[in-house]
């Protein structure tokens, strides 16, 4: 995604986002229960963040879930310009923005050229169980195409039975299993609960057997899903965004709880949409210890995931949260108004997810954006403005340590713009990975009959690019998240290979396999196009972010999700 940034500060247009003598701008922790007054900010300076850089540090469970997805860039129509979450889109306006992945050599940082209600308390209706999947026994015809469909099961057989020595084999397959409208819909999750594995999509929410991919529950909504937090909370629940009800152009503006571990619907809350910008824009959810956050160009909303109960609602002044990541802590990107159409001046703030309270604010100079947050601890946070890209690390109390820059360059972290999906979290990118002193992402893949890339290191004491190494043979890789001071990663298929997990050592070296999955299912694994992959105990998981057919009802047959391993 760019050239190779130098190692001096950049000069002029591709100047730094922030001066690194001045530091950064932190102001005292305000009264409980408020912000801090828009007056007194002094100049912008760059922002930090927090989330999980990948499948890591995440509650317990067989699988950690990846971290989710992005704010889109700022974006103004004459008559109705977005605010500071990103493109108005949803019911009246539709915004499709393609990101070009262009380089330029631009000294001190890495940057990156781009284009441009009422409430119902009472639960709904309990879930449905099965035992079993049902499974046919033999191929039937698609109602799209009249070709043979393969069940999931005959089909994880058939790739198991030319299986190699040393290949792991396909733990279970599941189906899209839904009839999806033209336009296809976003697959949320995975979410880990226990030994269950959930996913949603549409009307849908579905919990399997992280073991067997057995059906353990499935819960029909009682309307379009619209959000959904990257993460539940550490004892299994999840709330969902969905619209208010049936209708085409219905409102995203509706909450519901619902209980992982067991498929049972909780609360569910209608909150107020106020004004142009609030009902227009994209919803950015996140889970934060008890809280679930709802951030959209206005303000955010917190509200109790036990209960329901809501716990802040915006800030006083011109500067408003739009969206969280999720993590044990509560960092937001947060923009300031400086005219009806003026949303650019942003900040990032620590907030009490309990509370509202702000702990901490941070100001980026002016004109740069917060796109997503690469790590919560360390703070690792991705910068835009239209044609420039930094990547930033703060100090957990929000002061300036470094920034990035050197290395191989042509970075190509997965945001939400690269897997497909539309969901506007904060916290949605594959493809980097952080532990204290480290951070990793990968290169662009090659072309033709070479796809490897680079795995590369960053010092994250000095920002400076620190090794890169290269993929396994033929294959490109991409970070998944560092364990036991190893990186690893997840290993695309190609059309002779299946694809895998390996590791690397914190100092670099040579790639080594710890799950090769099975060259007889690398048609089967190229289907699976930019997903979300989860490595833990042996096992990977691979879902798509978005389901949609060509062909009448041809995503109902398509894979949605697998496993291997064991």
């Amino acid at each position: 995604m760019s050239q190779p940034p130098g190692q001096q500060p950049p000069q002029g247009e591709f100047g730094a986002p922030y001066d690194p003598g001045t530091g950064p701008y932190t102001q005292p922790p305000a009264q409980p229960g408020y912000g801090y007054p828009p007056q007194g900010y002094g100049p912008p300076q760059p922002g930090p963040y927090n989330q999980q850089p990948g499948p890591y540090n995440q509650p317990p469970g067989p699988y950690t879930q990846p971290g989710p997805h992005q704010m889109p860039t700022q974006q103004q129509p004459p008559a109705s310009p977005p605010g500071p979450g990103g493109p108005l889109r949803g019911r009246t306006a539709k915004i499709v923005g393609a990101v070009l992945a262009v380089a330029l050599l631009a000294g001190g940082g890495i940057w990156f050229a781009t284009s441009g209600g009422g409430d119902d308390d009472k639960p709904l209706a309990g879930p449905t169980h099965s035992a079993k999947p049902t499974v046919k026994p033999s191929p039937t015809r698609s109602g799209a195409t009249g070709e043979p469909v393969v069940s999931p099961e005959e089909e994880a057989r058939t790739i198991n039975a030319g299986a190699k020595p040393g290949e792991a084999k396909v733990s279970w397959i599941q189906k899209g299993g839904v009839d999806l409208p033209p336009n296809g819909e976003d697959v949320y999750g995975p979410w880990f609960a226990g030994d269950t594995v959930v996913k949603a999509m549409f009307y849908t929410v579905s919990g399997y057997s992280v073991a067997d991919g057995t059906l353990q529950w499935s819960f029909r909504l009682p309307s379009r899903m619209c959000a959904a937090p990257s993460q539940p909370t550490a004892d299994g629940k999840i709330v969902l965004g969905i619209r208010h009800d049936t209708a085409d152009d219905a409102s995203c503006d509706t909450l519901q709880m619902i209980d992982l571990r067991t498929g049972k619907a909780g609360w569910r809350k209608t909150f107020v949409r106020e004004g142009t910008w609030d009902e227009l824009s994209d919803l950015a959810m996140s889970v934060n210890g008890g809280t679930v956050t709802v951030g959209r160009v206005s303000r955010s909303e917190g509200f109790r995931v036990s209960d329901g109960k809501q716990v802040f609602r915006g800030q006083p002044g011109k500067c408003q949260p739009y969206g969280f990541a999720s993590g044990p802590v509560a960092v937001a990107a947060t923009s300031c108004m400086n005219s009806e159409y003026d949303y650019k001046d942003q900040q990032v703030q620590r907030i009490d997810p309990a509370t509202g309270k702000v702990l901490w604010t941070y100001k980026l100079k002016k004109g740069w954006r917060v796109s997503q947050f690469y790590s919560v601890s360390p703070l690792v946070v991705s910068l835009k403005q239209p044609d420039k890209w930094g990547i930033l690390v703060l100090n957990d109390d929000g002061t300036y340590r470094t920034q990035l820059s050197g290395g191989p360059g042509d970075y190509a972290p997965q945001c939400d713009e690269e897997m497909r999906a539309t969901s506007k979290n904060l916290d949605g990118c594959m493809g980097v990975a952080a532990d204290a002193n480290t951070f990793y992402m990968g290169t662009k893949a090659g072309v033709g009959a070479d796809r490897g890339n680079k795995l590369v290191a960053f010092d994250l004491k000095t920002g400076k690019y620190r090794w890169s190494a290269n993929s396994p043979e033929g294959q490109s890789a991409f970070p998944l998240g560092v364990e036991n001071g190893k990186l690893l990663m997840y290993v695309k298929p190609t059309l002779k290979k299946g694809g895998g997990v390996a590791s690397l050592p914190s100092a670099g070296g040579t790639p080594q396999m710890l799950l090769r999955h099975p060259a007889s299912g690398a048609e089967m694994e190229l289907g699976f196009i930019e997903p979300y992959v989860v490595y833990r105990e042996g096992h990977t998981l691979l879902m798509q972010t978005r389901l949609s057919g060509i062909a009448d009802d041809e995503e109902v047959d398509m894979r949605s999700m697998a496993v291997y391993g064991g």
